[in-house]
């Protein structure tokens, strides 16, 4: 031998393992020689010079599908009888961190129930590197996950040596019912080589949650009351209890169950919608006032349940009397308080009548203090005192007897102004001729035009 190499690197090619000499000390046939190896390895014989080998790989080895050969060298004379020498070698396949982890499943599905204890066990991730040594160290991490609302460091948390999952806090399964993430696998080779899976986390339903009634409502101040005729047919339909439950599945089938009744047996209720009927028909001996106790449970295991009370009002027909009385009304109007928006609605509105009303008074003074000022300066003054004698009365029966003041007023019409005067009626004093003039034909009519300019 004069050079041997018994470990050779994965995908090297064409590697020269060996190189050696071979002799035989007889002649002619006798010192012939022949050397071979096994045909079934991936390994190469060349004849180089006189009777000197080269043992070379015959192409890329691959440690993962088989990490060590051993190879027969066999060397045989041509003699009769032929004798031969074999010599072995050992060639180890050295690793090559070719080889990145693979993951067991490309995704797994973890169920957990909510209401879980912090630090639960909740499931498992296995990845396997086929390379040797530290190529083959895997170590386990949570990668970033693709929503960024999720927070994920504060579910679930992973042991980066065995890839045991881990969830941090209780979950609630009305609040979060299910999230996924990333896990990566990574070797400790040069270059590291890594992989990704899928991790799909269901949050399973606990029946944590009662049936919660939407109608009739429980918690307010004046009980809801059901009015029901006193005609009404078996099966009519008084009222319906409405109710929901945050679980699901199973855990959310609600059935409805008549605990306690005023009077047995007049009323029923439906099962599976909450409807309560009337069973039979009503009689005059039946009261007014009927109070009613019906019980809401789920289906969870074990069962939670919820309960409402009912009240029905018997009455001939749904009339006024039925209504609550006006001074009822007026005092829970007196008692609610007062909308803001309504005060300032009424404050608007008083302040706008009252500047609309002001502003009609202004404009109806106005027009009577220029009215008066125009009937003033267009006044005409009569003197004060006896007439003269030769007036005569405007009915022509004689000269006036007793001094008269006629007020002149304007009238408004074309560019002049026109007055009239008027005769004023007298009483007859007895004893006194009423006093004509002399003139036979008086020389005025009953009225008089006047034209001032």
């Amino acid at each position: 031998m004069s050079s041997l190499s018994n470990c050779v690197a994965e995908n090297s090619p064409e590697t020269v393992l060996a190189v050696f000499r071979i002799k035989d000390r007889d002649s002619g046939e006798n010192g012939k020689m022949i050397c071979f190896i096994q045909d079934n390895l991936p390994f190469l014989l060349k004849p180089s010079l006189e009777n000197f080998y080269i043992l070379m790989t015959e192409g890329a080895l691959d440690r993962e599908s088989q990490a060590e050969y051993n190879i027969t060298i066999t060397v045989t004379d041509m003699g009769t009888p032929r004798l031969k020498t074999e010599h072995n070698i050992t060639v180890l396949v050295s690793d090559v961190n070719d080889n990145a982890p693979t993951f067991t499943q490309a995704s797994y599905t973890l169920r957990v129930s909510e209401n879980n204890s912090p630090a639960l066990h909740i499931g498992t991730v296995s990845a396997t590197d086929t390379d040797a040594g530290a190529n083959a160290q895997v170590t386990y991490s949570l990668l970033p996950p693709a929503d960024p609302h999720v927070p994920l460091a504060s579910l679930v948390s992973i042991n980066a040596d065995n890839g045991h999952l881990f969830a941090l806090r209780s979950l609630d399964y009305e609040a979060l019912r299910a999230f996924e993430f990333r896990v990566g696998a990574a070797d400790r080779g040069s270059p590291p080589l890594s992989s990704q899976a899928l991790v799909r986390v269901l949050v399973e339903d606990d029946n944590d949650n009662a049936p919660f009634v939407l109608y009739p409502l429980q918690n307010t101040s004046a009980p809801c009351t059901e009015l029901l005729p006193r005609a009404a047919e078996p099966g009519y339909l008084v009222t319906k209890v409405v109710a929901v439950d945050g679980d699901a599945g199973q855990n959310a089938w609600l059935s409805y169950q008549l605990l306690k009744a005023t009077e047995p047996g007049l009323f029923g209720v439906w099962a599976h919608n909450g409807e309560v009927r009337t069973a039979r028909p009503l009689s005059e001996r039946d009261a007014a006032r009927h109070r009613l106790l019906v019980l809401v449970k789920d289906n969870g295991e074990p069962p939670l349940s919820a309960s409402v009370t009912l009240h029905v009002l018997l009455v001939d027909g749904f009339s006024q009397p039925h209504l609550p009385p006006p001074e009822a009304e007026a005092e829970a109007a007196a008692a609610a308080p007062a909308d803001p928006l309504t005060v300032y609605l009424v404050v608007a509105l008083a302040s706008v009548s009252s500047l609309f009303l002001f502003s009609v008074l202004v404009f109806v003074a106005v027009r009577l203090c220029g009215r008066g000022g125009a009937a003033r300066a267009g006044r005409c003054s009569v003197p004060e005192g006896p007439f003269p004698s030769h007036l005569v009365d405007v009915s022509g029966t004689g000269t006036l007897s007793h001094s008269y003041q006629y007020e002149v007023r304007l009238t408004g019409g074309t560019g002049t102004n026109e007055f009239k005067f008027l005769k004023p009626i007298l009483p007859n004093i007895q004893g006194q001729a009423p006093e004509r003039n002399s003139d036979e034909n008086p020389p005025f009519r009953n009225s008089f035009g006047f034209n001032f300019k």
